[in-house]
């Protein structure tokens, strides 16, 4: 078997050097993309996020069903309405249950697929193959998409994306040839890209963006010919008599530019409130008086330099970057030299335009998520130049490309350039991938990376938990707590550990600190019913248990709590109730199955519950 495959593959390889030049460079960047990222089908799901989209969330583990998809379209779990991302994982654990390779081999296939379709959506509008070859193999290999790829969590990113691209192809589509069947088939697809992930609110300023270069539908100035990488049409000055009517230009004023987008602009304002909506019903947006305003705007501005530098730098790449203070002249640095990139973009756009579009795609696309509406904690994350650095690679690669025109002697040079940077970036992505093999890989390295990371020390923790090594799993929730002592989740799960040791009296106090600190832990709220329950104290438990459900009502665990609860007041029919939720939410519930068929016997015999009658 073996051997055939190694003969169909060379036999593809034959082939190539006979194939169109577009569908030699589209075979190099599959091959490319899948060789670096094949080790992922390895990797585990990891602790952080995974468990809220698949591995521990009951609805999506049960692939497709009616309760489901409703659940999919109507819910704001996760801090975000994006209903074909729930689909999709719910159609990989329909397809493969929970094997994790499974999930993470077709995120890396919408990554595969995204590069390909940059490659053809760039090829196609400017009619250059090298740059845009180059621009889609940054993307396909560049480290700081190793996020947005290797996390199944982040399968938001990478299927968003792929209506991104497939919305800009209908879009040069209908510049192209402008009828209401094209102008319909852009917007349904934005729409369905805005169901994966709002990230796509500024896709109508890229298109606006696009008009300019290199479709030349808006050119920055009239000239004899539309600049070069540009599909626009020429308009020649033909002789005519002096009283021959002026040639219309057949390019669309910038008014009718502009308002062909407002219907898009309507879904991405539409999809901005409803996801600020969700965002701040679910507690994930962070307040002014938590973090200000002036703050927001100073970590933003480094934000953007920062991004820029681990572009150039792809070094010390990690899960979570923590808030810290930003010294005066470090925040002042980031705007200057903002502004002076963009004076000279400005400046250099008549004659050099993609280095404005380039620029001002990752300016706006970064908006969303540069931290102005802070949502989560982190400074600044890996996965949030999965689309805004196409930009930045616009620009290097029509530069390039540029360089080597006018200096015919410098293109091998440009050439081999790009070729080492490409092999340089091939060889980081997968070292970076590796980290993403479990849990332990993924937090040991942040916190070699970053000490003070007490986000990577909670999880740490929380991976040394579930592999029995408690008293590891103590020691770095500690680490976590004196580095943020308030943080609430710490705290509820060094309570959980303690549990496990027998501690309830220290497990109860740090519950309560954690919900001091923070009521909406429906896990801790769960945990704290089980200690209390522990100590006989089964009416508060009952009050903590319903506390869980209240905050997340498909939680299996609390109603197989519950169920126990009220057993043990003697309540069988309400005990029977919550057995069987729980089992319907989660089949394979520890102990539901065998406490719901002794309360089932219970009721038949007309015997009183008891604390020793059920486990």
């Amino acid at each position: 078997m073996r051997a055939k495959t190694l003969r169909r593959s060379l036999a593809w390889a034959r082939r190539i050097p006979r194939l169109r030049p577009e569908l030699r460079v589209a075979v190099l960047l599959a091959v490319a993309t899948l060789a670096v990222y094949a080790q992922v089908v390895g990797h585990e799901f990891v602790n952080f996020d995974d468990p809220e989209y698949v591995s521990g969330n009951p609805y999506v583990r049960a692939g497709f069903t009616r309760a489901g998809l409703s659940w999919a379209f109507t819910t704001g779990h996760a801090g975000n309405w994006h209903p074909l991302t729930w689909l999709s994982h719910m159609l990989d654990c329909q397809l493969y249950g929970l094997r994790p390779g499974a999930h993470h081999l077709t995120n890396v296939l919408l990554h595969t697929a995204n590069t390909l379709l940059l490659f053809a959506l760039l090829r196609g509008m400017s009619g250059a193959l090298w740059p845009s070859a180059a621009v889609a193999s940054l993307f396909a290999l560049h480290p700081l998409h190793v996020e947005s790829v290797a996390w199944v969590a982040e399968r938001k990113d990478v299927l968003s994306t792929l209506f991104w691209m497939l919305t800009l192809l209908a879009y040069w589509r209908y510049a192209r040839q402008s009828s209401l069947r094209h102008y319909l088939l852009v917007l349904v697809l934005l729409a369905l890209g805005l169901m994966a992930k709002p990230m796509l609110v500024t896709l109508p300023f890229v298109m606006l963006l696009l008009d300019v270069w290199p479709l030349g539908r808006q050119p920055l100035a009239r000239s004899r010919s539309a600049p070069e990488g540009t599909n626009a049409p020429r308009v020649e000055r033909s002789a005519r008599r002096q009283d021959a009517p002026p040639r219309r230009d057949p390019r669309p004023s910038g008014l009718r530019l502009f308002l062909e987008k407002v219907p898009f602009l309507v879904l991405a304002v539409a999809s901005s409130v409803v996801t600020f909506a969700v965002q701040l019903g679910g507690g994930a947006v962070e307040p002014v008086d938590t973090l200000p305003f002036k703050a927001r705007v100073a970590n933003a501005l480094v934000s953007y330099a920062g991004y820029l530098r681990k572009m150039i730098h792809p070094a010390g790449l990690v899960i979570f970057y923590p808030q810290v203070p930003l010294p005066a002249w470090q925040v002042a640095g980031a705007g200057l030299a903002l502004v002076a990139v963009s004076v000279l973009v400005i400046w250099l756009a008549p004659r050099q335009p993609w280095l404005m579009v380039g620029w001002l795609w990752y300016a706006v696309t970064l908006l969303p998520v540069i931290g102005l509406v802070q949502v989560g904690a982190q400074a600044m994350a890996d996965r949030y130049t999965y689309v805004p650095l196409i930009g930045p690679f616009i620009m290097l690669a029509w530069s390039a490309a540029e360089l080597g025109r006018r200096r015919p002697r410098w293109r091998a040079m440009a050439a081999a350039a790009i070729a080492i940077v490409l092999a340089g970036c091939a060889a980081a992505t997968g070292l970076q991938v590796r980290y993403w093999r479990s849990s332990m890989t993924l937090f040991e390295h942040a916190v070699d990376v970053i000490p003070d990371n007490y986000v990577a020390q909670l999880q740490l923790g929380n991976a040394l938990a579930e592999q029995g090594r408690l008293d590891d799993a103590i020691a770095r929730y500690g680490a976590a707590l004196r580095v943020k002592p308030d943080l609430a989740k710490a705290h509820g799960n060094l309570g959980a550990v303690l549990a496990q040791q027998g501690k309830l009296d220290r497990a109860v106090a740090h519950y309560a600190e954690a919900l001091r600190l923070n009521p909406d832990l429906p896990e801790t709220h769960n945990n704290l019913g089980a200690a209390l329950a522990g100590q006989g104290r089964i009416e508060e438990a009952i009050a903590h248990y319903e506390n869980a459900l209240r905050l997340k009502p498909g939680y299996p665990d609390a109603h197989a709590n519950l169920g126990l609860a009220l057993a043990a007041q003697g309540k069988i029919d309400l005990a029977i109730a919550h057995y069987a939720e729980a089992l319907r939410l989660n089949p394979d519930q520890p102990g539901a199955r065998y406490n719901l068929d002794r309360a089932l016997a219970a009721r038949g015999t007309g015997a009183a519950g008891g604390p020793g009658l059920f486990r």
